[in-house]
This record gives C-alpha cells, sequence and structure tokens, in this order.
C-alpha cells in the first residue's frame, strides 16, 4: 500500500484527517421546483444523495442501468417526500448510451438546476467496454464527462446552476499516464485504475472550471467520506469478503454523503465557488499530480477524443 502514497504530502495527510474528523456543515436551503439531475442513485452514496434533495423539495431525474431499482427508488421517494420523480437508462461502460440520456434530458427539461455524477466502479481486473476503453477510465471518468459536455448549454440557461462530481480519495492512488490511458503497455491494478480514473475527473474539473468562468454555473468535485457502498461488488467474492467483514466495518453510515452534498449544492456562500476539491464539506487540496495544468489540458483533448466529442 506505501507505494500508492507516494504523492502523499504530509500537510495534505494532516488536513485529510482534520476534515474527516470535523463537524461537517450543514445547510437548511430548500429544492422546490429545482430540478436535480442525479446517476447512479439506486444505493449506497448515490441514494443518500437522491433522498437528501428530494427531502428538500427538488425535482428529481436519476440516470441508472437497472429499469426495476429506478422504478423502486422512484416509488420510495415519492412515498417518502412526495417527489416528482422520473429515470433515465443508460449503463455507463456505454458512452453511446450516456449521449442517449443527454440527448433526451436535452429534449425534455428546460432547465437542470443540478447534476451530480455519481457513478462510479472498481475492479480488480482489467476488462474493457463495447468500444474499447478501459472499463474503470469509461464509467468513472470519460461517461460523466460526456454527460457533463452535453448538457453544458443547458446548464449555462439554468445559470445560477451548480455540478458536482462524486470523486474520490483514491485519486491519491495515481496511475495515470497520458501515453496509456487504455492501460495497452502497462501491468493493471485495481487502485492504480481506480486512481487513474479519479485522477482524470478531477483534472478536467479544473478545466471545466475555466470554461464556465463567468457563466453562473459552478463544478467542483466531493470526496463523499470512508461511508459504505456497493462499490467494488462486481468483483469476486475474495474481494466481497474482504470489502464486508473487513473494509465495511470501519466505514459510516453513506447518509453523510448525501448531507454533503446538499451543502454543496445549496449553500449560499459556495453560490461562486468553481473549481474545488471537498472532503465532505471542507475545502481539501488534493494530490500534486492531480493539480498539473499542462497534463490536464492534455487529458481534457484525450477525453473528448475517447468520448466521440471532438
Amino acid at each position: 500500500m506505501l507505494r500508492y502514497l507516494r504523492d502523499y504530502r504530509w500537510a495534505d495527510v494532516r488536513q485529510m484527517l482534520e476534515n474527516n474528523r470535523a463537524e461537517q456543515r450543514r445547510s437548511d436551503v430548500r429544492l422546490d421546483g429545482k430540478l436535480c439531475v442525479v446517476s447512479g442513485c439506486t444505493s449506497g452514496v448515490g441514494w443518500e444523495i437522491a433522498r437528501e434533495l428530494a427531502a428538500h423539495g427538488a425535482r428529481i431525474v436519476m440516470i441508472n442501468r437497472s429499469r426495476e431499482k429506478s422504478e423502486r427508488a422512484c416509488e420510495a421517494l415519492l412515498t417518502d417526500f412526495g417527489a416528482d420523480c422520473s429515470y433515465l437508462l443508460a449503463d455507463f461502460a456505454d458512452l453511446s448510451r450516456v449521449r442517449a440520456a443527454a440527448h433526451t434530458l436535452i429534449q425534455y427539461q428546460d432547465r437542470i438546476d443540478l447534476l451530480v455524477n455519481n457513478v462510479g466502479m472498481h475492479s480488480t481486473t482489467l476488462t474493457r467496454t463495447i468500444d474499447g476503453l478501459e472499463t474503470v477510465f469509461c464509467v468513472n471518468h470519460l461517461a460523466p464527462f460526456t454527460l457533463t459536455w452535453k448538457l453544458l448549454d443547458t446548464m449555462r440557461r439554468s445559470a445560477p446552476s451548480r455540478i458536482i462530481q462524486v470523486n474520490s480519495q483514491g485519486h491519491r492512488f495515481g496511475g495515470l499516464d497520458v501515453t496509456d490511458l487504455g492501460w495497452k503497455k502497462r501491468h493493471y491494478t485495481g487502485l492504480r485504475g481506480y486512481g487513474a480514473s479519479k485522477t482524470a475527473q478531477l483534472l478536467t474539473v479544473w478545466e471545466f472550471a475555466d470554461l464556465l468562468s463567468g457563466s453562473g454555473v459552478t463544478i467542483n468535485a466531493m470526496h463523499p467520506g470512508a461511508v459504505k457502498s456497493n462499490i467494488g461488488n462486481n468483483n469476486g467474492p475474495l474481494y466481497r469478503w474482504y470489502k464486508d467483514k473487513i473494509i465495511s466495518r470501519t466505514l459510516r453510515d453513506p447518509a453523510v454523503a448525501g448531507q454533503a452534498l446538499h451543502y454543496l449544492a445549496t449553500a449560499p456562500e459556495l453560490e461562486t465557488v468553481s473549481g474545488q476539491y471537498f472532503n465532505l464539506t471542507h475545502p481539501e487540496k488534493p494530490a500534486p499530480h492531480a493539480l498539473d495544468r499542462e497534463v490536464g489540458r492534455i487529458v481534457w483533448k484525450e477525453s473528448l477524443q475517447l468520448a466521440g466529442l471532438a
């Protein structure tokens, strides 16, 4: 594990630990009539995000893989909060489905007040999508990048509006190599693959923030805390046993992530804050490799190409 932490700086580690222990900020701002688009929200962090937003009056549009789970989730939000909830289906490992979901949103929604890119995965083995992309990089970075890019004009028209990328402290594992984004030349490991995808997402957050400067649309990234989720359940029985019996016992209730995201989505003091990384509700400095703007510009250009957006 220590070799994955080479980019950590002890001052940053202290800041992370302080933020983890700190009392989290809260917001009581309601979202009545506001349209919030949330991806990957039938369980775990995404579900708590959807619940928290619905509890404060938001209209919810979910983007999920499963029709059955989406229907149950919308029914629950209606029962518990009287929420206006609908859903679109898209597998984030298939960028054509993501583009289709974006086009549907553009066609049927006049405005989007909040976009939350929450979908994420971790894989211990190297797999590829139907387009030949490394799957974790596609799901964690290219798919939310594509959705965000496609919805920019709608969000500009909806300003003030906010975009939040659910990122991770896992970006600190590194793994990003702009000459080998598809892991065709290197040995793949789950931690490095995950770290590469989350690093790429952060690097493009800074680029999006520059692009949106002065538009009334903000974009920030957040670590949702060390909370329980279903991420990694696609892996083998040994991994799932280790996660369930060892890791999960140290994790917090994902409701804290939902509360933190509601703060980031509504706090008046954050209305013009953009291009920041938050550990739950506290600003935090990412790992040095995730702040390299020269690399970020390369990743931006490559992401546009790989996602068919150039």
